[in-house]
């Protein structure tokens, strides 16, 4: 993914949010992998230790994989409106919508 930043063609909206779309799917099967191989048994938690709470609000609630799920479903969103645009108004997105990396 790093070597589409030296190119010019990198810039466009719709390949930001490609390389957007591929890290965060990255992230979310990194995070399903691990939550399949390490299980954890949260029987004999008490309130008093920071590592069970971690382990009660974090781990067993699976946060990050659902930030990655939703924040997912926003780049699909995001781009599936950028391609709206694009074919309805391409004058107006040429002229107005501009990129993190515009010159």
């Amino acid at each position: 993914m790093l070597k589409y930043l030296k190119f010019n063609d990198f810039v466009q909206t719709m390949n930001i949010l490609i390389v957007h779309q591929s890290v965060i799917d990255m992230f979310a099967s990194f995070f399903t992998l691990l939550i399949a191989v390490f299980t954890v048994d949260g029987t004999g938690m008490s309130r008093d230790s920071i590592y069970d709470q971690f382990v009660c609000h974090i781990w067993l609630a699976r946060q990050p994989l659902w930030y990655f799920l939703v924040s997912s479903t926003y780049g699909i969103l995001l781009m599936a409106l950028d391609r709206y645009v694009a074919v309805v108004h391409p004058i107006w997105q040429q002229n107005n919508v501009r990129t993190a990396f515009y010159r």
